[in-house]
């Protein structure tokens, strides 16, 4: 099964390279079939050109000129991917590359899944670095977007989620939100379509 993972960057000079290397290293030993696609939200700083000199194996950059928002930027690169499973996660790999394996795990554990969603609450690390207020706000705000969406998850926020194929063309073809909160959107998606989320 072909896995994508995607990476949207804004102006990641000062990590990029490390994100790259590590990221591909990690794909290279844990998964026969993969592709990972940088996608360029309109940066100026070169972060795609460093990315495409390191010539790595089954990386891909993608972009556009005008800065447009994450949420478009992982659009573009989710409905641009190839895989049965897509996911995206942050330039900065905030989340390890582990995950990557866990994320495919729940899909071949949970017969029909369509979205795959990591959680920040699921271990004692997951707020690592957060200050008490930021983990308090995050905690509120995630209470009061399942509250409005109508639906239990325990971090809709979290920045690492994976899409089936088919699931990735249905929700992310449906879209609208480029900025903050283009997530919630999708799982908004997700929720009305009746997907099972896992």
């Amino acid at each position: 099964m072909k896995i994508s993972v995607c990476i949207p960057m804004y102006n990641e000079k000062r990590v990029i390279a490390d994100t790259a290397r590590t990221l591909s290293n990690y794909m290279e030993k844990e998964f026969e079939d993969y592709e990972i696609i940088f996608c360029s939200d309109g940066s100026h700083d070169g972060c795609d050109r460093i990315v495409r000199e390191l010539e790595l194996p089954h990386v891909k950059v993608i972009g556009y000129e005008q800065n447009k928002g994450k949420g478009y930027a992982v659009r573009t690169a989710m409905l641009a991917a190839s895989g049965e499973i897509r996911m995206f996660t942050d330039a900065d790999l905030a989340y390890g590359t582990g995950v990557i394996k866990q994320i495919a795990e729940a899909f071949e554990q949970n017969p029909n899944t369509s979205l795959v969603i990591g959680s920040r609450n699921l271990n004692k690390d997951g707020y690592e670095g957060y200050t008490f207020l930021r983990k308090i706000a995050s905690k509120i705000y995630i209470c009061v977007l399942c509250l409005a969406g109508g639906f239990r998850l325990s971090d809709s926020q979290c920045g690492c989620k994976a899409f089936s194929a088919e699931a990735t063309k249905d929700i992310f073809s449906r879209c609208e939100v480029n900025g903050f909160a283009f997530d919630f959107e999708a799982i908004l998606w997700a929720v009305k379509m009746n997907l099972k989320i896992v």
